[in-house]
């Protein structure tokens, strides 16, 4: 089997690394963070010409018609490059009001082609309490919202925030439209590469997108596109850290060439190849609808947020104080890593998921793997 990414993957991430390198910089990032606005419109608008946000439409509604794979190639450059927009949440958005136009929910079209082209934006919300967001049946195919779920990156300027919420037959696929949740702010958060900000629902109107399935295919299509992120931050940060410790001399010699710290980079390389082969694997089982892309997500998340951390912290050790200060760009990785860590489930979360999973199989004396 062929592990590697194709000829026509690899240009896109050269073509995605290369828009990147030019509009975000570390230079541009932090000037966007000390504006405090958390969104580059420059690079929004070069996203949307290149069709990005159209990535997985469907060619014949004016998308690219490519899939997860190819999702998480650009979403391993845009966490690379710390890119102050909302790439991956309108992407998700955006497949889920496809997913639910062809279930016959036709009047989402025209705000599925906004999202597409970059015209709104989206943001997903989610919280591991089911119950943190109720829906209630409002007249003939008509539902409200009302809870609150956990803080949604980009929440507060989002045009539609996609979310699951608990109904009577169990979890359910709801959109919600920006004008319907205004009671929405902006909070002080540890990454400022992206805003983040509480969504308040209260008898908010709401389109049903869909039921359980649609609940967990979101999960997965997020779990991985926030892993491959991780994954794109992380190996910059090894990047990072090795090229710190050939240039920073000591006892007049480079640090690199002290054990301890060979030893801390070689474990870094370790945890980003292992995060590499997760996210394009379940990336791959997401966008072949092969059965175990639940499991393969969950795998990816648990074995990211866990990495990533460990990446990290190593990259700061090595560092030293440098590493600490805010002059030093390694603070924003490992600040927007910790956020992506706890996004769409932390490492336990996803751990009894992969749980209750495997836990049939095994009772069943299949096989899990």
């Amino acid at each position: 089997m062929d592990f590697e990414l194709s000829d026509d993957q690899v240009a896109l991430r050269h073509a995605a690394a290369s828009l990147l390198d030019k509009l975000s910089p570390l230079e541009r990032v932090r000037a966007v963070v000390d504006s405090d606005v958390h969104f580059d419109d420059d690079l929004w608008a070069a996203m949307a010409a290149q069709g990005w946000m159209s990535l997985e439409r469907p060619a014949d509604r004016g998308g690219l018609g490519l899939g997860a794979v190819e999702l998480a190639v650009l979403c391993e450059q845009v966490g690379r490059h710390l890119a102050p927009v909302p790439f991956t949440p309108t992407v998700l958005a955006c497949g889920a009001l496809d997913a639910a136009i062809g279930d016959g929910l036709d009047s989402l079209e025209e705000l599925a082609a906004r999202l597409g082209a970059g015209e709104a934006v989206g943001a997903l919300g989610w919280s591991s309490r089911r119950d943190a967001v109720r829906a209630s049946v409002s007249g003939p195919g008509g539902w409200t919202l009302s809870g609150r779920p956990d803080p949604v990156v980009y929440g507060p300027r989002s045009d539609v925030v996609v979310l699951s919420a608990a109904t009577d037959d169990g979890p359910a696929l709801f959109c919600v439209e920006g004008a319907a949740a205004r009671s929405r702010r902006a909070e002080p958060a540890m990454d400022r590469t992206r805003e983040v900000g509480w969504v308040e629902l209260e008898g908010a109107p709401a389109h049903r997108l869909g039921d359980v399935g649609a609940v967990a295919a979101l999960l997965d299509h997020a779990a991985v596109a926030v892993s491959a992120e991780m994954l794109g931050a992380a190996e910059h940060a090894l990047e990072m850290t090795v090229q710190y410790a050939k240039d920073r001399v000591q006892f007049g010699r480079p640090i690199g060439s002290f054990q301890a710290v060979k030893h801390r980079c070689a474990d870094m390389l370790v945890d980003v190849e292992g995060m590499r082969s997760s996210v394009y694997y379940a990336a791959w089982a997401v966008g072949a609808g092969d059965p175990d892309a639940s499991a393969a997500a969950s795998a990816a998340k648990v074995w990211c947020s866990d990495a990533a951390r460990r990446v990290m912290a190593s990259a700061l050790q090595v560092h030293g104080g440098i590493g600490f200060t805010w002059e030093h760009d390694l603070h924003f990785f490992v600040k927007r890593s910790q956020l992506d860590q706890v996004s769409f489930g932390d490492a336990g979360y996803h751990r009894e998921r992969l749980a209750a999973i495997l836990r049939p199989r095994a009772e069943a004396g299949d096989p899990v793997l």
